[in-house]
This record gives C-alpha cells, structure tokens and sequence, in this order.
C-alpha cells in the first residue's frame, strides 16, 4: 500500500522535474551566446532546438552583417545603370568613328573628282568638224558647262550668228578660272544670266538646223570670240584658221574626253594670251 500510494508522486515529480529542466534548457538555448552570434538554433525550430537531449539545430543567417535584400537591390540596378551608360557611350564612339570615316571618303572623292568634264557628253552624232576662232560641231542634244562657273549670256537671237545662239560663262573654278566660254549657233539656252551652273548644268540645247554649234573662248567682256581681240591676233570669222586660241580649247575639250577636229594638229594662227593654260592633260588631271 505504502509503495502503490507512492507511485502517483514519483510519477508526478518526474513528470514536473523533466518539464522544469526542458523549460531551463530552453530558456538557457534562447539566452546563449550562440544563439546572439548566428550560430545557435534558430528561434523559429521551437523547443525542440533547445532540448537537452543533444539534437543539433540548423545555423541562422547573420542579417546584421553584409547586404540585405534592399542593399542587393541597390546593387543590381547600380550594374545596370553603368551597363547601359557604357553602352550608350560605346555607341556614340562608333557613330562618331562612322561620321568621320565618311567625312574623309568624302574628302578623298571630293579631291579625285575632276575640276572639269566634257561639255558634249549627252550629244547625239557628235561630229567634229574644224577649229576655227572656237571648235565647231554637228549633232544634237544637251549642252553642258564645262565647270563651275557664272552665266553672262543666254539669247537664243544673237544676229551675229547664225542660228542665233549665244551663251556664256565665266568658270569660276580649276585652271581656268576667270577665263569665259562661249557656245553659239545652233543651240538654245536653258539658263538665264547670272545663274551659278556647274558641270552637271545643262545649259542649253542642241538642235539639227545645217550650222552645228561653235564652242571656244570668249572676250572678257563675253561680247564676241576671244581670237577677234589685237592681243589674241584680232582673226574674226574670215580666218585664217585655225587660230591659236581656238587650238587651245580644243586641247583642252581632248583633255575632258572630245574627239579631236580634223584640223587640230595643224599650227595655229594668232597668238595665245598668256593667261591660257598650255597643258590641258597635265591641268585637268584631279
């Protein structure tokens, strides 16, 4: 009896005994240093971290040192900023690099692009016929300058004439700059005085009408033929031919790629002012 009575108590005080020592050792798992450190049991695995009897919690992560997620973040947008500002500006490099590689090709073109070109490049039949106080031709079509220059002259009723054609122009460019051209005869103008042209203007137009057109180099003041003057040799349409003056432009309209007039290699009558270039070939060269 004694013994039976006494069961209830032992059961009771071990019951009580190991509920205070699991309260103890939780408490004292809580209030370890290791747990204030990092590298105790989590708070989140209950009392069984914190049992006696010897089971192992899991590590908890130290958030007071090292980034946080906001700090991470900040991070990652911070790489991406500088990403695309590395970007952008290696991209405004090779634009730069690309507008300066096509300035200089432009450059480069610009310098090998010829001063002057062929005048009767779009003519249709073109005939050489002679040089006289200019270079006379039969065919049709466009008429172009032979470069930059200024037009002084454009009637399609010139009396002195025949067709009544009379253009001209002051190059304003290349080795003849200051030096005036006429086209007269059997062509019609498409410029109007004053007018910038270059060697892509057309400037007047061809026609068939038995007279063909006379091309060569005009007087300063662009009234007449530049041979007809005293320092050219004052030859007028009687000759003799060909004159001095109108051999030199043919060489130089043999220079831009015009067949030569029959009579071109014969000496020329006149004289040649001295502010003609003598060497087409080697002045029209790019």
């Amino acid at each position: 009896m004694l013994v039976s009575a006494a069961s209830p108590f032992v059961i009771h005080w071990s019951r009580a005994e190991w509920h205070h020592g699991a309260v103890i050792g939780h408490a004292h798992a809580l209030t370890s240093p290791g747990v204030g450190a990092g590298v105790g049991p989590r708070p989140s695995q209950g009392a069984s971290a914190g049992h006696a009897d010897g089971m192992t919690g899991f590590p908890a992560q130290d958030v007071s040192t090292g980034p946080g997620w906001s700090q991470w973040s900040q991070i990652a947008v911070a790489r991406v900023r500088a990403a695309r500002v590395h970007a952008a500006r290696l991209a405004t490099a090779r634009r730069a690099a690309a507008e300066q590689e096509a300035h200089r090709r432009a450059e480069q073109e610009a310098a090998a692009a010829p001063v002057y070109r062929n005048p009767l490049r779009s003519i249709s039949g073109l005939l050489p016929e002679r040089v006289d106080m200019g270079v006379d031709f039969g065919g049709s079509g466009p008429i172009y300058a032979v470069g930059d220059a200024v037009i002084t002259n454009a009637t399609a009723g010139s009396p002195g004439w025949p067709g009544g054609g009379w253009i001209t122009y002051r190059l304003t460019d290349g080795p003849a700059a200051g030096l005036m051209v006429y086209v007269a005869e059997d062509v019609t103008p498409d410029v109007e005085v004053g007018q910038a042209v270059t060697s892509s203007t057309v400037i007047g137009n061809m026609f068939n009408a038995g007279d063909g057109i006379e091309t060569g180099w005009a007087m300063p003041d662009g009234n007449s033929a530049e041979s007809q003057l005293p320092e050219a040799g004052s030859i007028s349409g009687g000759g003799p031919f060909p004159t001095m003056v109108g051999n030199n432009f043919d060489d130089l309209l043999q220079a831009l790629g015009v067949p030569a007039a029959p009579n071109a290699t014969e000496a020329g009558n006149g004289i040649l002012p001295t502010n003609y270039p003598t060497n087409w070939a080697a002045a029209t060269k790019p």
